[in-house]
């Protein structure tokens, strides 16, 4: 797909500053709490790690970058000894070989971690040195180029991979260099990349120009994670500015997901590695691909939304807060890269601020999605094409029936719409699974064969009879109990007892 030739590129990372402003819609909503167990910002805001606090502040409270608190923030960041020695320890470019695009060594990898740390353009002149030699390798097609040994050659080279170049204009824009007339090429042959892939639009592994290598699997399918560097680099771009078919683009992600049944992308599962996040995170699982298609809103929102989009981030969400938040709303990191023990994301002890900070970014985003999310249930989602076709459960599971520590009272005018949304009555559709809907109505009657394939049409927008057939016969999900005076319900098969 052709790519335009110019863009207007929004270099203020945290938007417009103006005076006078209303504060932005961000934070946790009520469902997102519920759903979490607490509220961990004030924890967030009270611990010592100032790059922790300035993710909260800027991406999750929705404070302007021109705030004090902010401002203090951000100054405490640059001078923190273990970022500045971070900062210290980055790789010159082109001096070395690194073992490939998903080492903490890549320099773009590094890079988006100290950006996501708050560091940016112009906070420090020893990353702006490496920016300009970064930029200086570009080929004549636009793409940024990177040095290393591909397979078969006697020594390490320059080339050009599309894992190279859009991992390189995703930071350099992040970094404020998106006036460079490089950058503005690169982003021009980014577009010219795309092309229809087997999953959706989308950007292949495309070989090298002159060494001809080119990764493993299959030539016509996405690279997950170079469609989701693409799709990063141009949300960056102002809105009117950005190509047509992006949205497509962002579909494709989901599509991937959705598809994980039948394909496995070679290189790229979706079991609990693709779960449970590796700090830092800058490579392919639930949390950098919710990170990167939550700055698409239409996908879930608007007139070009579809249901099974928000589906599949539904589901993708639910599954990063089961699989990294503790009881207590925080995230312990449980895997990690070798090289970051300085900072909290890099132990596996403790809950990490940063971390906590981090994966709350894409919920914050997804905060009209609440109760979808809710209504998910992990442990029912089918398993990865290459697993043991039973998904490996997180360590910690949510009580089924939580016991009240205290006694709850809501006005009728919002208790009655809450327990009717939960049986999912007289509502407008809420996305769920068969299997988490009969759980949030306990059993559906099923005297008669056809009561549960008509109370599931009532309350499933789509429905088709086969999706219960699957369940009952086939994944036994679902199984039919008789109960007291010769009833019969139709119940999940894990609450049976």
């Amino acid at each position: 797909m052709a790519g335009t030739s110019e863009y207007t590129v929004a270099t203020a990372p945290f938007g417009n500053v103006s005076c006078g402003r209303p504060r932005r819609e961000t934070g946790l909503n009520d469902a997102f709490i519920d759903m979490l167990g607490a509220d961990p910002t004030v924890w967030l805001l009270e611990s010592d790690e100032p790059h922790a606090r300035w993710v909260t502040r800027t991406t999750i409270l929705g404070e302007y970058p021109d705030t004090a608190s902010v401002r203090a923030d951000h100054e405490q960041t640059l001078a923190d000894a273990d970022v500045r020695a971070l900062v210290d320890s980055l790789p010159s470019w082109g001096e070395g070989d690194f073992s490939g695009h998903h080492s903490p060594a890549f320099l773009p990898n590094r890079l988006n971690l100290l950006a996501d740390m708050g560091i940016g353009g112009g906070d420090s002149p020893q990353i702006e040195a490496l920016l300009d030699s970064v930029l200086a390798h570009q080929d004549k097609s636009g793409r940024f180029m990177s040095f290393g040994k591909a397979p078969g050659r006697p020594r390490p080279e320059w080339g050009s991979l599309l894992c190279d170049s859009n991992a390189i204009t995703d930071v350099a824009l992040r970094f404020g260099r998106g006036d460079d007339p490089r950058v503005r090429a690169a982003l021009a042959q980014m577009g010219s990349d795309s092309s229809a892939t087997t999953q959706g639009t989308g950007w292949r592994c495309v070989p090298e120009k002159r060494t001809l290598f080119r990764g493993p699997g299959r030539v016509d399918d996405a690279c997950p994670q170079v469609t989701l560097e693409g799709l990063r680099a141009y949300s960056q771009i102002a809105q009117d500015m950005r190509p047509s078919w992006l949205l497509q683009a962002a579909r494709t992600p989901l599509e991937i997901w959705r598809r994980r049944v039948e394909e496995r992308p070679y290189m790229f599962g979706h079991g609990y590695q693709f779960k449970s996040v590796k700090w830092p995170n800058f490579w392919y699982d639930a949390l950098w691909v919710l990170e990167t298609v939550s700055r698409f809103p239409e996908l879930w929102s608007g007139p070009d939304a579809r249901e099974q989009d928000r589906e599949s981030i539904e589901e993708m969400a639910a599954c990063l807060i089961a699989y990294n938040f503790d009881d207590d709303a925080l995230v312990t990191p449980r895997r990690t890269y070798r090289g970051f023990e300085r900072f909290s994301f890099g132990q596996k002890r403790e809950p990490s601020p940063f971390a906590t900070a981090r994966a709350l970014v894409p919920l914050v985003r997804l905060r009209d999605l609440a109760e979808g999310i809710s209504m998910v249930d992990v442990d029912a989602l089918p398993s990865s094409k290459g697993g043991t076709g039973v998904p490996v459960p997180p360590r910690r599971n949510a009580q089924v029936c939580p016991t009240p520590t205290a006694t709850l009272s809501a006005p009728i005018a919002r208790a009655i719409p809450r327990v009717l949304a939960r049986h999912h009555v007289g509502t407008p559709h809420e996305p769920a699974s068969i299997e988490s809907l009969v759980a949030d109505v306990v059993g559906l009657q099923a005297i008669h064969p056809t009561t549960p394939y008509l109370a599931l049409d009532a309350r499933l927008k789509g429905f088709a009879p086969d999706r219960l057939d699957a369940a009952l016969y086939t994944h036994h999900s679902l199984a039919r109990v008789r109960c007291m005076r010769g009833s019969v319900f139709l119940v999940r098969h894990d609450l049976l007892p």
